[in-house]
């Protein structure tokens, strides 16, 4: 008996994949044009928009970048000066990270353009659909949450 094809074009993780990945772009040609920013500085920007202040290592956690492209994204925008980082009183090796008034500004103008693209990417999709798919992302999302991100 021959086992059933793998047809790659179906399965979920690869599909869920190179979805993100064209969104992902599609977006970053717009901000970027225009802010100069990278797809690694945008999402740390937009995490400190929406929850900042907040250290590095909750930035990672928030978006599921590494650490690595956290920190170099960091860094760029720090040098930019569109993040401020402070020492934790109680604690000095803790870092927070929060958007500079320059930052918030940005933020504030990109807001708009991920509104409109988030608007694009629905268009073709009803009222009850779009609940569906927000639905079953959240699910989705909260059964992979967590720090070895496995599934029971």
């Amino acid at each position: 008996m021959s086992k059933p094809a793998f047809l790659l074009e179906d399965f979920l993780p690869y599909r869920l994949s190179v979805a993100a990945n064209r969104v992902s772009r599609l977006f970053a040609s717009r901000y970027g044009r225009e802010f100069g920013l990278t797809i690694p500085e945008w999402r740390v920007m937009a995490v400190l928009g929406r929850f900042g202040p907040l250290p590095a290592r909750e930035i990672a956690a928030r978006t599921a970048m590494d650490k690595v492209k956290v920190s170099r994204a960091v860094a760029l925008l720090l040098d930019r000066r569109l993040v401020l980082r402070r020492a934790d009183r109680a604690d000095a090796r803790l870092q927070w990270l929060d958007l500079s008034a320059a930052g918030a500004r940005m933020h504030a103008a990109i807001v708009p353009m991920a509104r409109a693209l988030e608007d694009e990417l629905l268009a073709g999709l009803d009222a009850a659909e779009v609940a569906v798919l927000r639905r079953a992302l959240g699910v989705i999302g909260e059964r992979l949450a967590g720090e070895g991100e496995g599934i029971d």
